[in-house]
Parts: structure tokens; sequence; C-alpha cells
């Protein structure tokens, strides 16, 4: 692969792909859900997720009040849905009746039938770093998937089909082919620098990796 000359394109958040999620949570009562894309795993055990929300969203005001909220993976067939949640507000809109609700251990925190996976999450910190938005921490109490989007117990990416999200450019995309198994494919590119390292120690008397 050719690689060519790196140019500046400002400080800004590219990183890609970001996960489309739902983050929902009961205000005034009733279940809200916002799509948000600024989500992301804190920590492995005890499992921590953080979705940083604007300041002036509504949902907000149901993570404090209920300190619980739920973070769901929608699947591509819901698209125009997921989107619509993040086009309009629950000041004005009613969102409550969009998808059905079920609810989990802790009793407040909506979770959507309609998504693939669900992680159900209590409050644990709130951050706000002086900008436009706040940070909220959930430890994961529980997650929620249907059988046929398991194998072996764990969700599988192919059958939920989630959406993914490109920022600036503000578009949604699909999972594309299966590239490798996690900590299995770099063992081959191990194998092919000691590979080249012994071919270099063999074209080159008296090197590093040649004979002395």
């Amino acid at each position: 692969m050719e690689i060519g000359e790196k140019k500046a394109i400002g400080a800004r958040s590219f990183l890609y792909p970001m996960p489309t999620t739902l983050v929902g949570a009961d205000v005034k009562g009733k279940p809200n859900y916002l799509t948000i894309a600024f989500c992301g795993i804190v920590q492995a055990s005890p499992p921590m997720i953080a979705v940083t929300l604007g300041k002036m969203h509504y949902t907000n005001e149901g993570i404090r009040e209920n300190d619980c909220f739920s973070v769901n993976i929608p699947s591509r067939y819901i698209v125009e849905a997921t989107d619509y949640c993040g086009i309009v507000s629950g000041k004005k809109v009613d969102k409550s009746g969009i998808f059905k609700t079920f609810y989990g251990k802790l009793e407040k925190a909506p979770m959507i039938r309609e998504c693939p996976v669900n992680l159900e999450c209590r409050l644990v910190e709130t951050l706000d770093f002086g900008g436009n938005n706040e940070v909220f921490i959930g430890e994961i109490v529980e997650s929620y998937a249907e059988e046929r989007y398991l194998c072996n117990g764990v969700p599988d990416i192919e059958k939920i089909e989630p959406i993914v999200f490109s920022m600036y450019d503000n578009n949604y995309w699909g999972i594309g082919k299966h590239l490798g198994k996690a900590w299995c494919v770099g063992k081959k590119f191990s194998e092919n620098i000691n590979e080249d390292r012994n071919e270099t120690g063999r074209s080159k008397e008296g090197s590093l990796y040649g004979c002395r």
C-alpha cells in the first residue's frame, strides 16, 4: 500500500466509525429516546459505558431524575425511526410510542424491544468539562438480547446488523465484510516480520540477524 503525505485537517473528533445508539430515560413518567453517537465503553469489570449528551437535551433530565438510563443498539432495519429520534426533541414531541418499551432490574430505565441489544445502566458519575455537553457514566447492570441475535451466548454482529455513523459528513453506514479474528490475525503479521528478518540476516553477513 502506497503511503502519501499527511495533511492537517483540523482538531476535530474524526473517530471512524462511531456507534449509532438510542439512549433511553424516563422523563416525567414517560420513556424518551435520543439518538447518540458519542458513546463508548469505559471499562470491562465492572462493565461501564459513557454517553455524551448536549446539555439542552430533554433526556438528561430523566437520567438525573432516575439515576439510570439505557443504551440500545438499533439495526439497519429501523434506521429511519432511529434518525427521527435525533431530529425531534422530547420537549415538543412525545416519543414514548415510537417503539415497544420494556423495563428490567432498575425498573426506570426504558429499553427498546425492536433493538437487537439493550444495555441497562445505573448512573455512577456525571462529568461536565465546561463545554456544551455533559458525560453520563453508567454501570451496565444487565444486558438483553433475543436468542436469534446470539452466537454461543454472545451478540453476533452479522445478525444484529448495527448502524454506524460518520461525523461531519453526517452519514449512516452498515457493517462490511469480516476481516479476521482479533488476537489472531496479528500472529500472521508477526510470522511475516520474523521471515523478513531471517531473509535479511541470511543476505547480510555480519548483520544483527546474520552469522558472526
